[in-house]
């Protein structure tokens, strides 16, 4: 059995605010490393907002920096990650910044300074290579996409689409 404490990968940290806490995983063998806010944001309903965390990082060449959301926040508040996940690349030296938006229709939503707001996963990435071909095969799925194999009573089934440009679209 593996270590759920051990640590694969070293992430060079800077504390651009020496108050705050560093990004830590709140139970053994979580992938999220808890991002705090910075900053006192609020979130009228529909409103987003660029919240600063507090520390830069720099991820290593052949990995990448994921921020989550925080399924509490989401579940409990109606606040999330906007650009879910947002990517931290390697030559990135900025400050970690994660941008909120708050869904729910009717409260607003007080961020406090110190508050856990998103999760930073680290990855290991794959670059490829693109190559320009005429046949890209067979498969079984096709170009189905976008819930075309179902899986939920309130989708549409593929009758009530009609093609127009190219693309399925409902009447």
């Amino acid at each position: 059995m593996t270590d759920p404490t051990a640590t694969d990968v070293v992430i060079p940290i800077r504390r651009l605010d020496p108050d705050l806490p560093l990004p830590a995983y709140a139970h053994p063998g979580d992938a999220g490393a808890d991002l705090v806010a910075a900053e006192d944001a609020e979130l009228a309903p529909g409103h987003r907002a660029k919240v600063r965390t507090g520390i830069a990082v720099a991820i290593p060449d052949g990995y990448v920096g994921l921020v989550h959301p925080r399924s509490g926040l989401a579940a409990r508040l109606g606040v999330t990650v906007l650009n879910a996940p947002g990517t931290v690349d390697a030559g990135y030296r900025g400050e970690i910044l994660v941008i909120l938006v708050n869904h729910d229709p009717v409260n607003t939503v007080k961020i406090s300074r110190g508050d856990r707001i998103a999760q930073l996963v680290v990855q290991r990435v794959e670059r490829a290579s693109f190559h320009v071909v005429d046949d890209l095969g067979d498969t079984a799925r096709g170009a189905g996409g976008h819930g075309s194999t179902g899986g939920h009573s309130a989708l549409p089934t593929q009758q009530q689409f009609r093609t127009e440009g190219g693309y399925d679209v409902l009447p």
